[in-house]
This record gives structure tokens, sequence and C-alpha cells, in this order.
């Protein structure tokens, strides 16, 4: 499985609790699409989730910025996902962003607000932040190979589904 967090926005810890924290340190792999804000809360995602695959924020500090990338690509059971924290023109200039790169998935953060459009080309997927939602539902994304692709749900940190996509 593969789990897409973003905009913790922490101090000190990596903000996981319960259920979310089980499921990061069983995951295959997490990618994390910034806003960590510093490096302590950084290590201490690397110390729970090993394969970690992250960019940094706008909100981060100079040394995560210096650690991290703004964005980056990855293979995921066959499909590609292009990770960034945001891109000016919204939905548009992500979906350019993911088609440049021949990306499948587009992961982004910064808005806070958990969603996915799976009528782009690619898929576009925020998965909220579960820390500081800011007004919003909290949220991560778990994403499970299939024969056909990649099927996820968007779910709050306790583990209640609030979405299923396909990608």
């Amino acid at each position: 499985m593969l789990v897409v967090l973003s905009d913790t926005h922490g101090r000190d810890a990596h903000e996981l609790t319960d259920h979310l924290l089980e499921v990061v340190e069983a995951a295959d792999r997490v990618v994390h699409a910034g806003d960590f804000t510093t490096e302590v809360v950084l290590e201490a995602f690397r110390g729970v989730a090993p394969r970690l695959d992250a960019v940094h924020g706008n909100a981060d500090d100079e040394v995560v910025r210096e650690r991290l990338p703004a964005e980056r690509v990855l293979e995921y059971a066959g499909t590609r996902v292009a990770v960034t924290h945001r891109r000016e023109g919204g939905e548009t200039g992500l979906s350019l962003f993911g088609r440049s790169v021949g990306a499948d998935l587009v992961v982004f953060g910064h808005t806070h607000r958990p969603g996915v459009v799976t009528g782009a080309d690619p898929v576009l997927l925020n998965p909220g932040s579960h820390a500081t939602p800011r007004g919003h539902r909290p949220g991560y994304a778990a994403l499970t190979p299939t024969g056909d692709g990649i099927v996820g749900t968007l779910r709050e940190p306790d583990g209640t589904v609030v979405d299923r996509f396909s990608v």
C-alpha cells in the first residue's frame, strides 16, 4: 500500500496518531506532498516511514527545503506518480505538470482540502492534512495496486473512508 500525506505543519512531531500511525508504519511506501515545517518533523516521519518520498512545501524551513526537492516523480505498481506541493494555475497547472512528466497521477497539497479529480488527465489527488485541516475534513489517501492499476481511498485519520477512486 502507498500512503499519501501532506501539510503536517508540525513543530516537533509527525502528528500521526493511532490508526494513521499504524497505517504509515505498515505501508510499502509513503509520499508526503510538503509542509513538514521543520527538520525535526521530517526526521520524525523518516523514523516511522523509511520508504518516504517527499517534496518541500512553501511553509518548510530552509533546512527542509535544502534536503527535499520541489517536485519528484516515482513509479508505484506500474503507475507513474508526480508529486509537488502546489502549482500556479490550479488544476490546469497541475495537469500540465503531470503531462510534462508522463504521470498517471499528480499528488499535491497546499490547500489542506482533501479531494480527487478523476476526470482529469492525469488524475489529481490532494490528501488534505491529517494534522492541521484548517476548516476542512482531516485526511490522507491510501492506494492499493490491482491488476488494472491502482484503487485509492481518501480517509480520515481514524480510517473512515470518505471517497473511492481509481487510477
